[in-house]
C-alpha cells in the first residue's frame, strides 16, 4: 500500500479563499477583521510563526497588529498591553506566541486575554466550552485537523482513534473533537506502556509528541489514517515530523506530509476564528 497525502496547503488555500470573501462581506459593513499578535523575545521559530501570521491576515483582507518586545520585558507591560487590546472594539482576536520568557506566567498571560478575543481558544472558559461541546473557539491545530479529516471523508464515528501526546494546546483539545465526533479515543504519553500496542488499533493515529520520526511502519495500522502534528529539525538542518514518513506510506491510507501538512492549516484556523470572532462582535453591534 502507498498512503495517499493529505496536501494541507492545497486545503488551506481553498479554506482562505473562503475566509477572504467572509472579510469582504464584513468589510461592506465598515467592520474589518483584526488579529493582534503579541511576541516577547527572540525565539527564531515563534518570530517565523508571528510573520506567517501576519502575512496571512493582510492576504485574507483582515487587518493585523503585532506588538514585540525584548526577552526581559516586565510582564506588567505585556498585561498592560492586553488590558488595552480587550477594550478595543476595533481588535477581534488577540494571541500571545508561546513559548514566553522565564519571567511570565503563561497561563496568567492566557487567562488575562478576553475569552470573546481569545481565537486561540486557551483561556479556561474556552476550554471548559470545548469540554461540554458546546465551543466558542477551537485550538488552532485540532481545528485544523478535524478540517483535514473532513475534506477526505475520513469515517469518525465508531474509529479507534489514538493521539500521541497530552498537550493543552494539541493532545487534550484533539482528544475533545474526536470524541465528539464519535471515535474512541485513547491518549497515550511519555509514561504508555507498550505504544505501539495502541498505536496499531488506531484507524486515526495523530502523533503530537514532537520526537523525531519516532513513530514507524510497523507501529501503523494497515489503512490508517495518520496525521503528523510534530515539527522537528534533523541534523541536516531538514524538518521533519513525528512520523517517520518513508515506511509509515507503505502501511498507512492516508497521511499528513511534513513541511505541507497540519502547520498551513493551524494558520488558516487562527484567520477562521478571528473571522468568526469579528462577525460575532458585528452581530451584536447590529442588535443594540
Amino acid at each position: 500500500m502507498s498512503a495517499q497525502l493529505i496536501d494541507g496547503n492545497a486545503l488551506s488555500t481553498e479554506i482562505r479563499l473562503r475566509l477572504a470573501e467572509r472579510a469582504a462581506a464584513l468589510a461592506s459593513r465598515g467592520v474589518i477583521p483584526c488579529l493582534a499578535v503579541i511576541l516577547a523575545g527572540e525565539d527564531p521559530a515563534s518570530s517565523v510563526y508571528v510573520r506567517n501570521k501576519v502575512n496571512a491576515c493582510e492576504k485574507a483582507g483582515m487587518l493585523s497588529l503585532r506588538d514585540t518586545y525584548p526577552a526581559d520585558v516586565d510582564p506588567a507591560l505585556v498585561f498592560a498591553r492586553i488590558a488595552e487590546l480587550n477594550a478595543d472594539a476595533k481588535v477581534h482576536g488577540i494571541l500571545v506566541q508561546l513559548p514566553l520568557p522565564k519571567q511570565f506566567d503563561s497561563q496568567a498571560v492566557l487567562e488575562a486575554i478576553s475569552p470573546e478575543k481569545d481565537v486561540d481558544g486557551f483561556h479556561a472558559e474556552n476550554v471548559g466550552a470545548l469540554m461540554q461541546g458546546t465551543p466558542r473557539f477551537i485550538p488552532c491545530t485540532p481545528y485544523g485537523v478535524m478540517e483535514m479529516l473532513k475534506s477526505r471523508n475520513v469515517t469518525l464515528k465508531g474509529a479507534e482513534a489514538v493521539i500521541v501526546g497530552r498537550s493543552n494546546i494539541v493532545g487534550k483539545p484533539m482528544a475533545m473533537l474526536l470524541l465528539a465526533a464519535g471515535c474512541t479515543v485513547t491518549i497515550c504519553h511519555s509514561q504508555t506502556r507498550d505504544l505501539a500496542f495502541h498505536t496499531r488499533r488506531a484507524d486515526i493515529l495523530v502523533a503530537a509528541v514532537g520526537r523525531e520520526k519516532m513513530l514507524t511502519g510497523d507501529m501503523i495500522k494497515e489503512g490508517a489514517t495518520v496525521i503528523d502534528v510534530g515539527i522537528n529539525r534533523m541534523a541536516d538542518g531538514k524538518l521533519c515530523g513525528d512520523v517517520d514518513f518513508a515506511s509509515a506510506c507503505a502501511v498507512a491510507g492516508l497521511i499528513t506530509p511534513v513541511p505541507g501538512g497540519v502547520g498551513p492549516m493551524t494558520i488558516t484556523m487562527l484567520l477562521s476564528n478571528t473571522i468568526e470572532a469579528a462577525e460575532r462582535a458585528a452581530g451584536k453591534r447590529a442588535k443594540t
